[in-house]
């Protein structure tokens, strides 16, 4: 059930860090979404966590450093993609 929910919690940080970069709830990458939620929640949400003094205990240091590095990772991955940063371009003029 952890694994489950590490999975779903990754999944729902970079689908809320795609739209708060402007895309629309039906052009979500999802693949994108668990991937920047995933690795932007360990290395943000650990740094954040260990920095703020909460230890690896679930606290709001960490899920906002977690929304912070998957934002980073998102923000990275539409960079180095030609293809991701073309597709977000066609999502930004409509």
């Amino acid at each position: 059930m952890l694994i489950i929910g590490i999975l779903l919690f990754g999944m729902v940080i970079g689908a809320l860090v795609q739209l708060l970069q402007g895309r629309s709830s039906s052009r979500i990458d999802w693949g994108m979404a668990l991937v920047a939620g995933l690795v932007g929640s360990f290395v943000g949400g650990l740094l954040i966590s260990l920095l703020a003094g909460d230890g690896l205990a679930f606290r709001p240091s960490g899920v906002i450093g977690s929304l912070v590095g998957a934002a980073i990772v998102s923000f990275a991955w539409l960079r180095l993609d030609p293809n991701k940063a073309a597709e977000a371009q066609k999502s930004h003029r409509r």
